[in-house]
């Protein structure tokens, strides 16, 4: 990785087989994990299995038992436990074997993996590395998503494609001009060069900042259907990202001249808060969890499901060019990019992803251990 502009060097691959590990991911949306039942999901290529227990707690442990690698999936959850249907065995929160049919003695080997687990904003949160690094203080705030002051309804794709793509499309919204003409791109978007920031001291590490205003523009189609004025417009886009696949973004529009860039949003203004996360199912599939919530006309259910389906369609624009990258980059995995100015964002991400696997690689290796060891 070219630690000037984030591209691979020759020979290397453009796409990472590796993942960052001790960092809080989402797993599932809360509503995804039901108070009966089970939800079977693979992530950074590890599967697991998600339930509650009788205080409506979140379990996760793998998916995997460890007599015949049956999924636990598959079972049946018994109180605060659950039990594999194929042979019986069961299992208790922590992932310890309470119970084997027919047996009274239960080796210490039969277990499975319990994960750490945090539900907050609606999200359920796993975390996938070192236990004794997993601080719930490093989690990102998604307040939008049961603020009283905001609505939105929350969404899930399965992408067929690796998720540093996702993340890529995401940094440089000069796309929205081409992808998305009638939904969330204007001619504006391939024209208006993004200021991008450093983030260094956010709980959750490093990650960008990237502006953009458009000053007496025209409204983005998606804005042009839910406003209640006319006329060109102040717009803005203004987002963090940080790694793994992290976005949180603050856009708009207002009536041109009234304020926006300098901070007033009167009240006719369009506000929205944007969530984009991408977790690695595989290395070439993705789970993608979004929202677009809204700060106005709250009281109208039909907005929130106009705004959604709005951006269901644009994100259904974004997955047909993403996956068609993707088998392209199978066919071709030391494809190396022609750089454009468009792409600062998306190479600045690209380089902190490197560098946290490269210091999560450090922290594992003999030497590492042996020098901050006690």
């Amino acid at each position: 990785m070219n630690p000037e502009n984030g591209t691979p060097h020759s020979g290397e691959a453009y796409l990472s087989s590796e993942f960052i590990r001790d960092a809080w991911y989402v797993a599932a949306w809360d509503h995804e994990v039901g108070h009966s039942g089970t939800l079977a999901r693979t992530l950074l290529g590890e599967p697991v299995v998600f339930y509650r227990d009788t205080q409506g707690q979140v379990v996760a442990l793998a998916d995997k038992c460890p007599h015949r690698a049956a999924p636990l999936s598959h079972g049946r959850v018994e109180g605060d436990h659950i039990r594999c249907l194929y042979h019986g065995m069961q299992f208790n929160p922590q992932g310890a074997c309470t119970d084997i049919p027919g047996q009274s003695q239960i080796p210490p080997s039969a277990c499975v993996k319990a994960y750490r687990v945090v539900e907050r904003d609606r999200f359920i949160w796993i975390w996938m590395g070192d236990p004794a690094l997993a601080d719930p203080a490093r989690i990102l705030d998604f307040f939008w998503h049961d603020h009283p002051e905001w609505r939105m309804k929350p969404g899930y794709i399965h992408y067929q494609a690796h998720y540093q793509l996702v993340v890529d499309n995401l940094l440089d919204f000069s796309h929205l001009s081409f992808v998305h003409p009638t939904t969330l791109g204007t001619v504006s978007n391939a024209q208006v060069r993004a200021q991008i920031d450093r983030l260094t001291d956010d709980a959750a590490g490093p990650g960008l900042r990237i502006t953009r205003w458009y000053i007496n523009d025209e409204m983005s189609p998606n804005h042009q259907r839910v406003a209640t004025f006319e006329g060109l417009v102040d717009r803005w886009q203004i987002y963090e990202w940080h790694a793994p696949a992290f976005l949180r973004m603050d856009a708009g529009s207002a009536p041109t001249g009234t304020g926006a860039p300098e901070g007033t949003r009167v009240p006719e203004a369009l506000q929205f808060r944007h969530t984009s996360v991408q977790t690695p199912e595989t290395d070439g599939t993705t789970h993608y969890f979004f929202c677009q919530a809204h700060h106005f006309m709250l009281d109208r259910p039909e907005i929130t499901e106009a705004i959604f389906q709005d951006v269901v369609k644009a994100f259904g624009e974004d997955r047909s060019i993403i996956e068609a990258q993707q088998r392209n980059l199978n066919l071709d995995p030391h494809f190396k990019p022609v750089a454009t100015a468009h792409d600062s964002g998306l190479n600045q991400a690209r380089f902190i992803i490197k560098r946290r696997l490269q210091q999560e690689a450090a922290m594992a290796s003999p030497a590492t251990r042996q020098k901050t060891s006690p």
